[in-house]
């Protein structure tokens, strides 16, 4: 699992800051969270093949999320897109996407899915592949807002093949057959079942996405265990006024809700005010570092590997 850090500016874009956007990256599929301005070009950058996003997560409807999506959904036809494009977010994100189609004429020559979350006070899942799920969460912005959980189910545990030898299993199909989760029988209608020759389930990896939120105490439970949590840390502390005015994040908070929550290996902050240059953004960083000291600044065309455990 691979996480592109694609924007970390919020408000306004900058040089070298684009607009809130992420990219996640997972056996093959990829996901994106937000579509600020500047997005394409951080993915060119990358030299990702951004035509194959099967899914875009979007927060809220405030433009500096989602001002990129329009040159996303024209470009795609451009380079001969086939795959359906499913774009789920809260509501008014329909409207946006067809309003804008239809301003600007937009020609479409594939299917694009969208999906509004019915009940985005409540937590649920929003979308689900063979061994992951992605569940929304509620925030408190001046727009109905949500974050986004991307969370593996528990994979087998490791196999031993010692065991297997031990119990007369011939290696070839029936080894495979336990690995898979299936008991096996045996010639002498002996059965062998999985916990017999692997270890106990592994956890799964868990991706995080947090901006444009109140700080609620509320959080911390969902993204607790968070393998990576990106979240926003818009302001410093001295600004927490401001910032519970704009219903925004500071980085202390964020730092918060990391440590409160329990589990989280890594915290990257994003979605700072353009008032902050490249060399101030360390207030952030060593605020956010008081509460979790596992904090970091993303930058723009950041890449961030999620490995499994062994």
């Amino acid at each position: 699992m691979e996480v592109f850090i694609l924007g970390t500016g919020g408000m306004m874009p900058l040089p070298g800051r684009f607009l809130t956007s992420v990219l996640l990256r997972r056996e093959g599929e990829l996901f994106l969270f937000d579509c600020g301005e500047g997005t394409q070009i951080s993915l060119k950058k990358l030299n990702l093949r951004w035509k194959k996003i099967s899914t875009i997560f979007i927060s809220h409807t405030h433009a500096d999320h989602v001002t990129g999506l329009p040159g996303m959904l024209m470009l795609s036809s451009q380079v001969d897109r086939t795959d359906p494009l499913v774009i789920i977010g809260p509501p008014k994100i329909r409207e946006y996407v067809e309003s804008s189609r239809k301003v600007l004429d937009m020609y479409i020559n594939y299917d694009i899915e969208i999906r509004e979350i019915a009940n985005p006070e409540l937590p649920g899942i929003v979308y689900e592949g063979e061994d992951y799920i992605v569940k929304s969460i509620p925030l408190k912005h001046s727009k109905v807002c949500v974050g986004y959980v991307m969370e593996e189910k528990p994979r087998p545990g490791i196999f031993f093949p010692e065991k297997a030898k031990e119990l007369e299993v011939p290696c070839g199909p029936l080894w495979a057959k336990l690995q898979n989760g299936d008991s096996v029988t045996l010639p002498d209608d002996q059965i062998i079942t999985p916990d017999q020759v692997m270890g106990d389930p592994r956890r799964g990896r868990k991706f995080s996405f947090v901006t444009d939120t109140l700080y609620q105490d509320s959080i911390a439970p969902h993204v607790a265990g968070s393998d990576l949590l990106i979240c926003e840390g818009m302001f410093e502390k001295s600004l927490e006024a401001s910032a519970r005015e704009k219903k925004h994040l500071t980085a202390w908070q964020a730092g918060k809700i990391a440590g409160d929550a329990g589990g989280v290996k890594k915290m990257g902050l994003i979605h700072f005010s353009p008032r902050y240059t490249e060399r101030e953004l360390k207030i952030l960083k060593k605020e956010a570092n008081e509460n979790f000291t596992e904090s970091f600044i993303c930058r723009d065309q950041m890449v961030l590997n999620i490995p499994n455990d062994a």
